[in-house]
């Protein structure tokens, strides 16, 4: 099982080093925070998300539709008759 492209025998020696360097209290408390991040992040993007998805239908809503077809892209030259 692989988490984060990394097997488990590596994310166990991550965790060690962790409680190594910042004890089981701070782990906690990191833990916490980055639990909160990924929760923020997660309605941001949903939000945003949200956002566009209403923005896009709204701009179909008021685009004008053409009846026959045809684009008004190319300018139409008149030439002069002989």
């Amino acid at each position: 099982m692989d988490f984060f492209g990394i097997g488990i025998g590596e994310v166990l020696l991550v965790l060690i080093f962790g409680l190594i360097i910042w004890g089981p209290g701070r782990m906690v408390e990191i833990a916490r925070t980055l639990g909160k991040l990924v929760h923020t992040l997660r309605k941001l993007t949903s939000d945003l998300t949200a956002t566009v998805a209403e923005e896009i239908d709204g701009e179909k809503d008021n685009s004008p539709q053409q009846q026959d077809g045809s684009t008004n892209d190319a300018k139409q030259v008149k030439t002069p008759q002989k």
